[in-house]
């Protein structure tokens, strides 16, 4: 296996840094401080990961100033204002990158496609009928692309993803194996005891940036699209139903649902396995806590929360027998309970007070 060399010099460059030490330093990756050898860069985040970083064979750190001051058993550093954000560009400096292009001789692409010559089509792939893919897009073995799906530039396509219903995906988008978009809403009408099909006329929209993991579903929507504005990111095994729509730089982690046309904001956070029942908005910058459920519109940004965390299970089993307790007593009694309660109150008071 070969790898690729960069200077210490290169690397400071190419994230702003400020190099301190042998600017010829040669490094071939990047490591964790614990498994770092002395041809890896690490990074040094915050005060608490120090002890560990000075034990760490790793040839160069990244640093801020502050932190730099306090190592002084390594001589070889780049120092940023933040760390972190240094190694995620130096990750895409180190990734091994897909130099291919072309098409492989076992796709079928109908003869009405456009395809850029920048483009690579890998093995088994089927592109239909008046499609559009873009300059140095990546499409993966097995996919589908449907027809009239138009792909932008530079996105990467993973092995067995489906684009349907007339998907318009912008630039730059990311989408991970066996994810579907464009599938059919679940939109039925009852009637006389039966479910009776509403064909979905609508589309997707996915705006520039956007990266989906994989084994997610995308429906698209029953009259208008699905859209998805530009910056999102989602995990996989997420479920985003028919005409909703996901505002710019929204990250939804793993197993979320979120049903059909609801609105969720900008720079929002949806933690694992949340739900959000359909029909509703959500606020611009709203962060819900894992396995939060949503059921009614939250129109202030903010942290919401439901559900209990977990609990020692004497401890939860007590819980719930307290709960189907309250659920057992009328509200109405309740409130007289509380109204007695308060009446003893006030007269204990003022007892105390003809006492003095």
């Amino acid at each position: 296996m070969s790898y690729q060399h960069y200077r210490l010099e290169e690397l400071a460059r190419l994230v702003q840094g400020e190099l301190v030490g042998q600017a010829d330093l040669c490094l071939q990756g990047l490591a964790s401080l614990e498994l770092a050898e002395p041809q890896h860069i690490a990074f040094v985040n915050a005060d608490k990961y120090v002890e560990q970083a000075k034990v760490s064979k790793a040839g160069a750190l990244i640093v801020t100033p502050e932190l730099q001051q306090q190592l002084d058993t390594h001589q070889n550093f780049i120092v940023v204002a933040n760390p972190y954000l240094a190694f995620a560009i130096l990750t895409h400096v180190f990734e091994r990158k897909h130099t291919q292009t072309g098409i492989e001789s076992t796709a079928q692409i109908h003869p009405s496609a456009i395809i850029s010559e920048s483009a690579y089509i890998g093995h088994y792939v089927v592109v239909g009928e008046n499609c559009v893919v873009g300059d140095k897009t990546i499409i993966q073995s097995h996919s589908k692309i449907d027809d009239f799906v138009e792909i932008g530039k530079e996105c990467f396509i993973d092995s067995h993803v489906t684009i349907t219903g007339e998907a318009k995906i912008a630039d730059r988008v990311r989408i991970h194996a066996n994810t579907v978009i464009g599938s059919e809403g679940f939109g039925f009408a009852p009637y006389q005891g039966k479910w009776h099909r509403i064909a979905q006329l609508g589309s997707v929209q996915i705006g520039n940036d956007v990266r989906i993991g994989s084994n997610c579903s995308i429906d698209r929507g029953a009259l208008d699209d699905t859209i998805l504005e530009h910056g999102v990111i989602i995990d996989n095994l997420v479920q985003i139903a028919h005409n909703v729509k996901v505002g710019a730089n929204t990250a939804i982690a793993a197993k979320c649902g979120i049903a059909g046309s609801t609105i969720i904001g900008k720079n929002c956070i949806l933690a694992g396995a949340c739900g959000v029942s359909g029909h509703l908005s959500i606020a611009d910058n709203v962060t819900l806590t894992g396995m939060s459920m949503v059921t009614k519109s939250i129109s202030e940004p903010g942290t919401y929360s439901s559900g209990t965390g977990a609990l020692p299970n004497a401890q939860w089993k007590r819980a719930v027998i307290r709960f189907r307790q309250l659920a057992d007593v009328p509200l109405t009694q309740l409130q007289k309970r509380l109204d007695h309660m308060q009446t003893q109150i006030e007269s204990l008071e003022s007892t105390l007070k003809l006492r003095k």
